[in-house]
């Protein structure tokens, strides 16, 4: 499965693939089953066609926030051991480390499949297959495809607002309170529209039956089984590694 055929892949299945590895990370807060599916990953987004520099540059961003999420249970996780640093709040000790090592690997192996994975997905793509595969209220799914077609007004929106309060003459000066008033009156124009495009909806019969037609048909075929029963297959490793080293700790 090169990069092109991961293009045509459901995004119905990207997401369950991703779901099955989170859901089966964080039923234990372990190092080991972290680690393993990390190490599963990485080969299987090379093998999906994943490029190199861009895995080690978005990887380089999840890695910094990961890192960010460790040093906050170094510091203030659960104190165990031997105790290695004190001062006020802070304490570090093996059971921190421990903590942190785990959170870091965790954050690592929930967060790279959820990126590549949704490389390229059209958001059209993920609502058709959201509402014929997964079955959900076509409602639903087809109002939050419009406000995700909306989001990209939103930055336009913002230049146009400071171009007309330039005009005015009130964005030379304390750009903290002109940044301030500048949000609330993005807040505003975005609840207007929303309001206007939820009105047009429902005036066009968005909605009105329980059984909507589409104009593309989503299909769940081979590629998407193999792609997701990779991901089942990680999980499972996972699990298993962790339960034969002896370090599952099942959170419940």
């Amino acid at each position: 499965m090169t990069l092109d055929s991961l293009r045509r892949v459901n995004p119905v299945a990207r997401l369950l693939t991703a779901a099955v590895i989170a859901a089966a990370l964080v039923l234990s807060v372990d190092w080991v089953s972290a680690l393993t599916a990390l190490v599963l990953e990485i080969p299987l987004l090379l093998l999906l066609g994943v490029r190199l520099r861009p895995l080690l540059v978005r990887g380089g961003l999840i890695t910094v926030a990961a890192g960010l999420t460790a040093l906050t249970n170094l510091l203030y996780g659960e104190v165990r051991g031997t105790v290695h640093w004190h001062f006020l709040l802070i304490t570090v000790s093996d059971g921190s480390v421990e903590l942190a090592i785990a959170m870091f690997l965790r954050v690592l192996a929930i967060a790279l499949p959820s990126v590549f994975l949704f490389l390229d997905v059209q958001p059209t793509q993920l609502a058709d297959g959201l509402g014929q595969i997964l079955r959900l209220p076509s409602r639903f799914v087809v109002g939050a495809l419009a406000g995700m077609r909306l989001i990209g007004l939103l930055r336009e929106d913002w230049r146009y607002l400071g171009y007309a309060r330039r005009a005015r003459g009130v964005a030379d000066h304390a750009r903290l309170r002109r940044a301030i008033g500048q949000g609330f009156a993005l807040l505003v124009f975005a609840l207007r529209r929303g309001s206007k495009l939820a009105t047009a909806m429902e005036a066009r019969g968005f909605g009105a039956y329980p059984d909507r037609t589409w104009a593309r048909s989503s299909t769940f075929g081979a590629p998407e089984c193999v792609l997701v029963a990779a991901g089942l297959a990680i999980a499972a490793a996972s699990i298993a590694v962790s339960v034969t080293y002896g370090a599952w700790s099942f959170i419940g």
